[in-house]
């Protein structure tokens, strides 16, 4: 299977407020709001929805992103969310172990009100699937996602194929962390974003640590909560039909997108409904 994928502590994100980030991340958070600006044209805004959430839904949403982007990645379907009343967290992983970014995650995890859907992006499946059994998660949701079992890790998973593209172009640096290479990244990783924007990010990314990429999970929250998968059927680093077996051994609900592995940026409404219904999860 592909090789991973991914994006960088948690700030909350609240309803009808405005999220500031450092300036190291000004760069890269531009470039992931003008892709949405671009591909989306018109159909990423969604209407305020005034009469309010359902009645027994989760209001809080929690977005884990991947490797070699940062939370900014999330933005398109923070936005939809968060006009829609839902309270909205982007987790910042560290991307410098699967515990600091499990962590990250419990922290945001910490300051919801209530109950929670926690949602991951290509790695940030790895870290839901660790941190998601805290009690205020009601759903996981999984887009584009790597969904381990109890002692598989990221390492294990990708050693057992299917091989891509994009994972085949994952090299170490000098000190062992993982990026794609940029000459690679945007036909595999986000060939359905436009070609400036994606060469940008390619030259842009965040590595992800090799400890990260070795470390096995002890604990499985999808076995006790409900589950939904965002399917890319054109993924080029993630295999859709990995990521098929992912959701059919989880017995997740499941949604397909005809996106690529950036299908969170490209297809923001789809996979906004997604999480919405899995806000209405039992």
């Amino acid at each position: 299977m592909a090789e991973p994928r991914l994006y960088r502590n948690a700030r909350p994100f609240p309803p009808n407020s405005v999220v500031r980030y450092p300036e190291q991340d000004q760069s890269m958070r531009n470039l992931l709001l003008s892709a949405a600006t671009i591909v989306m044209a018109g159909t990423l805004a969604a209407p305020a929805q005034s009469a309010g959430l359902p009645p027994g839904s989760a209001h809080n949403i929690v977005l884990v992103h991947g490797a070699f982007v940062d939370q900014t990645s999330w933005q398109p379907v923070a936005d939809i969310l968060t006009k829609k009343g839902y309270t909205v967290t982007l987790v910042e992983n560290p991307l410098t172990s699967l515990a600091a970014d499990v962590e990250a995650t419990r922290q945001a995890l910490a300051k919801q009100d209530g109950k929670t859907v926690l949602v991951g992006h290509s790695w940030g499946g790895v870290v839901i699937t660790e941190a998601g059994n805290d009690p205020k998660v009601s759903a996981l949701v999984y887009v584009s996602a790597f969904a381990p079992d109890r002692g598989e890790s990221l390492k294990s998973l990708a050693d057992a194929g299917p091989a891509t593209e994009g994972g085949k172009a994952i090299h170490p640096d000098a000190k062992g962390n993982l990026t794609i290479d940029p000459k690679v990244f945007p036909a595999a990783v986000a060939a359905d974003l436009p070609p400036k924007i994606a060469e940008s990010l390619a030259n842009s990314q965040l590595p992800l640590s090799y400890a990260a990429f070795a470390a096995p999970v002890d604990t499985v929250a999808w076995r006790d909560k409900p589950t939904f998968f965002v399917i890319s059927t054109k993924d080029k680093l993630l295999a859709p039909e990995a990521q098929k077996m992912f959701a059919a051994r989880m017995k997740a609900q499941t949604t397909e997108v005809a996106g690529s592995h950036a299908s969170l940026v490209v297809h923001a409404g789809e996979v906004a409904a997604v999480i919405e219904k899995a806000a209405l999860a039992k």
